[in-house]
């Protein structure tokens, strides 16, 4: 730990260092460089905001915007006004950088194999091979260099996150008691809501009259979605919460995996109804897109379908494509059919899945233990059967059915469920007051125009 003369040492030193860099910039703002005699003038990439000891440059920017804009056209959300873009895009920007020099002047780094192997999960996961995702990258205007820096920072900011917030959230078991009595006496609890928010953020400590103003763009974002504005196209330019280049959507939960405060206020509106919450966080427009029924499975007291079942994964390389992958599935799955070697060995010689070392068992499994292709697969299966090859976001698979059963969940596997619920919640309240506080410790200098 340090003392207080060690942290007044340490503050002084940023302090001068700051100085020292607002001076920098100050003259690397000017967009040309006294050239050698008789040279043509060289322009600078102009800094457009400064980050603690770091600059953001225009050339950052621009292609940060180049992301932002492909982001919102793939999604078909309607293009904000380029100069509230720029700034929304800006300002996530400076909120990674600032999490980017806390990771790094407290020692975490992220090495290239652990970048190489999260290049190589998406790729499989995409169903290509790490030179068709390199050919695609690129193609979309990305040097891949720059794809991996910024796969580098993603894993970085996530790990941080983990650290500082995940790490320290605790659920106990009265909480868990708690959760599950509330849980038995709501009516219609499976119910899903489609949730769409856009969030007005507040500095921890503000004025009374920053709040107002706050409150009033608030309002008047609100005046602008009931008079027929894209909600969508506001939330990417307005919105401070992480989903906002997602149009602010939330996607389908139900109302246990949604903070309390947003749970309560959507709990009886109508598709398309607005309510505007408060929270330490900000102003947050919430509006419901959608409602519908329970889903099988969880904490539901009705008995379920149980699935005991095997597979055998194989993945998708430069090595071997996907036809070959295919193939090679369906020679094994002609093998066992005919007889001539069983599931369980051919899983251990040949699945790239860590249930190898086990036959492939992947024990009894509820609904929504897989990914939706697989678990589609799987549940069309009568006992003993062996399915055709069937590809998911983690390849390819053979999988066999063992036995079904239905019962009862047990208590175990709802106190289990109930945990992840509370400890998803609890991590992403905590995870928005973490960045606000992050954001608000920053010295953050703007030398992009009409910037707050």
């Amino acid at each position: 730990m340090m003392n207080c003369e060690q942290k007044a040492a340490r503050w002084m030193l940023r302090a001068v260092r700051r100085v020292a860099l607002s001076a920098a910039v100050a003259v690397a703002g000017v967009l040309a460089v006294v050239p050698a005699q008789g040279a043509a003038p060289r322009l600078l990439d102009r800094v457009v905001a400064v980050v603690n000891d770091d600059v953001i440059t225009q050339g950052e920017l621009d292609y940060r915007m180049h992301l932002a804009e492909a982001q919102l056209a793939r999604q078909h959300i309607p293009m904000p006004p380029e100069d509230v873009l720029r700034k929304q895009v800006l300002e996530r920007m400076i909120l990674d950088r600032a999490q980017l020099q806390l990771a790094q002047e407290t020692g975490l780094r992220v090495d290239d194999a652990t970048v190489n192997a999260a290049i190589a999960r998406m790729a499989q996961q995409n169903g290509m091979t790490l030179a068709q995702m390199r050919t695609k990258v690129e193609a979309d205007g990305v040097p891949f260099d720059r794809f991996r820096e910024d796969m580098r920072n993603e894993i970085t900011i996530m790990r941080l996150r983990d650290r500082e917030v995940d790490a320290h959230i605790q659920v106990t078991e009265g909480e868990i008691d708690d959760y599950l009595a509330t849980q038995a006496k709501m009516a219609h609890r499976g119910e899903e809501y489609d949730v769409a928010q856009i969030l007005i953020g507040v500095p921890e400590v503000a004025s009374p009259a920053y709040v107002e103003r706050a409150r009033a763009r608030a309002e008047d974002l609100i005046s602008q979605i009931r008079g027929g504005a894209d909600f969508g196209r506001l939330a990417a330019g307005y919105s401070s919460a992480p989903e906002a280049l997602q149009g602010g959507d939330l996607g389908w939960r139900t109302l246990d995996r949604l903070p309390s405060l947003f749970a309560n206020a959507v709990r009886d509106l109508a598709p398309g109804g607005i309510a505007l919450v408060r929270s330490p966080v900000g102003f947050h427009i919430l509006k419901l897109i959608g409602k519908r029924g329970a889903a099988d499975g969880q904490f539901s007291d009705k008995p379920v379908m149980q699935i005991h079942a095997r597979h055998i994964l194989l993945r998708v390389t430069d090595a071997m494509p996907e036809e070959e992958v295919v193939r090679r599935l369906q020679d094994l799955r002609k093998r066992i059919v005919q007889g001539h070697e069983s599931f369980g060995e051919l899983a251990r010689l040949y699945s790239a899945d860590p249930s190898a070392t086990r036959g492939g068992d992947l024990g009894w499994l509820y609904p929504g233990d897989t990914v939706p292709a697989f678990e589609h697969a799987m549940d069309a299966l009568k006992v003993g059967e062996v399915s055709q090859p069937v590809k998911s976001p983690f390849g390819w698979h053979l999988i066999q059915v063992l036995a079904k059963r239905v019962e009862q969940p047990s208590i175990e596997r709802k106190r289990m469920e109930a945990r992840q619920v509370l400890r998803s919640r609890k991590s992403e309240e905590a995870t928005q007051e973490w960045l606000r506080q992050l954001r608000d410790r920053s010295y953050v200098e703007y030398r992009l125009g009409n910037n707050p």
